[in-house]
């Protein structure tokens, strides 16, 4: 009997698991969305599938289409991950998702595990590929004798250099809102075998310059890297460091819209206003003269590439509109995405690099692996892909009973990233590495 999957979300990255899935395996789907018709859209007619509408809310209803399933796929926000695992501990269906595992979920592993049922999160891109190409490394510097000393590991989804041709470049693949939020995140890391700590206000203060395939970038630290530690078995590293990648001055962008109040819940109470008019009260200025105001409060030149880039998106306008209970930053969320969307065939890019310094018996070898993945024009997105591909492969091996764990996991296991690396590579996702050896004192390790 054909194995039931449920799709939870039929958003910008749900395409290529279900096409995957249609493709490669006899499974039926369903997929339900908060709108009945995105999932018609993403199953298209396809003998195999059928479409629901999803209120997460809806208790009774959410409890149907996971009973009904043989695994469930979370392609929700992060926050309902909980609410979908409760109902599949109820009912013992297996969950993947591609977010970071939360408090709410570590508290199920137990329970999880007693009734030998697999959540298996952080199956996307960033986190996912990057711990299963980060692992295969690790184990084999392992099994040469090395000890690692320093682990660093970037990732970015960019537009292609050719499509890169706004101020910001920046183009959004995936929820904008979720991309102004990291400038409210904190942040911490290993750097000289001390933890740092970075607050919200010290996060895009302290960017890193990186040459990635002779492409300049910058790379801000992402959440707490330490909470990988244990995970990746380090002990006494040097330097421990997991960051976003952007094109260079990404970081003076997100300062601006900090100073300016843009990145906050403000409810805008006006009814007709224009954008130049919510900057003004935001700031305590005059809206007449905002662009003015607005260089001085940030203390740059009028002809600065942040001010030219408020400019470009249209801050400074005085045409009218009506915005009565957005927030500020929903506003400029809308207004960046629709400022700041791919256009049809421009291509994104996902650029994602590990760096290890390793020392062995007799030298240290300087270790780089190195993924860049395109778009395909007029097709899925290299950001979707990547997202979404590990997902659809390891819901093919889970019930191909070709993974046997249980409990809350992150895919650090060779059952997990050695089959998953492998269809990766056919499906044209793949890394190149570059050892670099330096001969030290014999013994010296």
């Amino acid at each position: 009997m054909s194995k039931h999957v449920l799709i939870l979300g039929a958003g910008l990255v749900s395409q290529p698991i279900i096409d995957y899935l249609f493709t490669n395996t006899d499974f039926n789907l369903t997929v339900a969305d908060i709108q009945k018709k995105n999932a018609l859209k993403a199953i298209n007619n396809h003998p195999k599938g059928q479409a629901a509408i999803l209120d997460v809310n809806n208790a009774e209803q959410l409890g149907q289409l996971i009973s009904e399933s043989d695994l469930v796929v979370s392609l929700l926000p992060y926050v309902l991950h909980p609410i979908v695992a409760k109902h599949c501990l109820i009912a013992e269906k297996p969950m993947v998702n591609a977010s970071y595992v939360s408090d709410a979920l570590r508290e199920m592993d137990e329970e999880a595990r007693e009734k030998g049922l697999l959540f298996l999160c952080e199956m996307g891109l960033d986190p996912v590929i990057d711990h299963m190409s980060a692992m295969q490394i690790i184990h084999d510097i392992r099994k040469r004798g090395g000890k690692i000393l320093e682990f660093v590991s970037v990732c970015g989804g960019l537009p292609a250099p050719e499509a890169n041709d706004n101020p910001f470049g920046y183009k959004f693949s995936w929820s904008p809102k979720g991309v102004l939020l990291a400038g409210k995140s904190s942040a911490r890391y290993i750097e000289d075998k001390e933890i740092k700590e970075l607050s919200p206000a010290e996060l895009f203060h302290s960017t890193r310059p990186m040459t990635i395939d002779g492409r300049e970038f910058e790379a801000y630290p992402n959440r707490d890297s330490i909470s990988y530690e244990d995970s990746y078995g380090f002990r006494n590293i040097e330097l421990l460091l997991r960051g976003t990648l952007r094109y260079n001055g990404w970081h003076e962008f997100i300062l601006a819209f900090e100073a300016l109040n843009l990145l906050e819940n403000t409810v805008i109470e006006a009814g007709m206003t224009s954008f130049a008019e919510i900057l003004a009260d935001l700031n305590a200025l005059d809206s007449e003269n905002i662009r003015i105001q607005i260089a001085r409060k940030l203390k740059l030149a009028e002809s600065s590439n942040v001010i030219q880039a408020l400019e470009w998106l249209g801050l400074f306008n005085q045409d009218m509109f009506d915005c009565a209970g957005s927030t500020a930053i929903d506003l400029l969320a809308d207004v960046m995405n629709r400022k700041m969307a791919y256009a049809q065939g421009e291509r994104d890019m996902v650029v994602l690099q590990h760096r290890f310094r390793a020392s062995f018996n007799g030298h240290v070898e300087k270790i780089t692996s190195t993924l860049i993945d395109y778009g395909i024009p007029g097709g899925d997105s290299s950001m979707s892909r990547t997202v979404s591909l590990p997902l659809a492969i390891v819901v093919k091996l889970i019930l191909e009973d070709k993974i046997n764990l249980s409990g809350v996991q992150i895919p650090v296991d060779p059952a997990i990233y050695e089959p998953v690396l492998s269809e990766l590579k056919t499906l044209g996702i793949e890394f190149k590495e570059h050892t670099n050896k330096i001969p030290t004192a014999k013994g010296v390790n």
